[in-house]
């Protein structure tokens, strides 16, 4: 079969092996973006009149129909495809035609892969921001139901001032949406068109219109100047993965609070039995393995974000084929997080607090006192 940048010269099978990765894998969350990114390009090249009506028409079908035969898993990405972009190529041509291999027209391998790209951030990105709202409401209904009980509040793991589940909850209700304004600002990041730079020094010769693109596509602004787009790639997933580094943190703390809350030690909360797991020699055991896993996805999400940095790490300018090292971590990164939050409403929506158990020593009220004492007193606050 012949590749996008084949030009009838033998390839080592050793070598595609090793040049495609793991990219026939980890595409297929990119079918749809690649079918809609495509569909945009044709439409533009038709009404700047450099691809006829019927042909334009004819090709959007083909992908139309393309996208319906991959639902029906009438095809697939293969290693011989390499990735996802030759794959739909291949399968268009033969769909409809020589015609299909015009929907090349004016764009380059390297800003098709970054538009599908940021297609699939865009989308990634807001399914985090709707785990992460689903699981402040659960916070928020945890609070509801037992918002009043008292907590002991510590510094250094010592008993310091008297708290509450209302304030532990409000404390990570903040911090998530905190996590949530910086995904929105990674978005932002990620929210322009690179469709039409081609291999990042444009198309001379050929009058194409990004604009049209950029519009049809949704995002906010066309990138330029045309060199752009390569040399921003990677600080776009690089910012997305510091993020979800820092949610996973917050994620993390949450985790271990809950973990230490849940020890014979404390007995501060109590978790269904369904959400924890047993012993395979101690009957008594109940594990709660989900948390200390939510607690080291963190470290596996911040391991992303070096591999990303130290990939891009002094590169220089225009398209590097270390780039696509990058895809790997941050799909992981971005799965690792959704599944980490959404596991992590579901543990809060299960869990309570067991008041009888939480002991409220008398010199966690130390302070309060001093400052009774002050008020009520007039003692200077120099003395105290």
């Amino acid at each position: 079969m012949k590749r996008l940048w084949d030009k009838g010269l033998p390839l080592d099978e050793k070598i595609l092996k090793y040049t495609a990765g793991e990219d026939h894998i980890l595409d297929h969350r990119l079918v749809s973006y690649d079918i809609k990114a495509s569909i945009a390009h044709v439409e533009m090249l038709a009404s700047c009149k450099l691809l006829e009506t019927d042909d334009s028409k004819l090709i959007i079908k083909g992908l139309i129909g393309l996208l319906k035969d991959y639902h029906d898993q009438k095809w697939s990405i293969h290693l011989e495809d390499e990735d996802v972009h030759t794959a739909i190529e291949k399968n268009l041509i033969e769909k409809i035609g020589e015609v299909g291999g015009r929907v090349h027209l004016g764009r380059s391998r390297n800003d098709q892969v970054l538009t599908a790209l940021r297609l699939y951030y865009l989308d990634a990105i807001d399914e985090i921001i709707q785990s992460m709202e689903k699981l402040c409401q659960e916070i928020r209904a945890l609070d509801g139901r037992q918002g009043s009980i008292k907590l002991p509040g510590t510094t250094h793991m010592q008993h310091a001032m008297p708290s509450s589940v209302s304030l532990w909850c409000g404390a990570y209700i903040e911090a998530f949406e905190d996590d949530i304004e910086g995904m929105i600002q990674a978005k932002r990041r990620s929210n322009k068109n690179p469709l039409g730079s081609a291999a990042g020094y444009g198309t001379p010769g050929l009058p194409i219109n990004r604009n049209i693109t950029t519009k049809k596509l949704g995002f906010e602004v066309t990138q330029e100047p045309v060199t752009a787009p390569q040399l921003s790639r990677g600080k776009a997933e690089s910012h997305l993965l510091f993020e979800l580094s820092l949610l996973m943190q917050d994620l993390g703390r949450l985790s271990s609070d809950l973990l230490l809350y849940y020890t014979q030690e404390y007995r501060y909360i109590d978790l269904p039995v369904e959400v924890t797991t047993g012993s395979s020699i101690m009957p008594q055991k109940r594990n709660p393995d989900v948390l200390e896993l939510i607690r080291a996805s963190s470290a596996t999400v911040l391991s992303c974000l070096n591999e990303s940095m130290m990939v891009m790490a002094k590169l220089p300018s225009g398209f590097q084929r270390d780039l696509q090292k990058i895809k790997a971590p941050l799909f992981k990164a971005i799965d690792n997080s959704v599944e980490s939050v959404d596991i992590m409403s579901y543990v809060i929506s299960t869990m309570k607090f067991l008041p009888q158990n939480i002991n409220l020593g008398e010199g966690l009220f130390a302070a309060e006192e001093a400052y009774r004492l002050v008020l009520s007193e007039g003692l200077s606050l120099i003395h105290i």
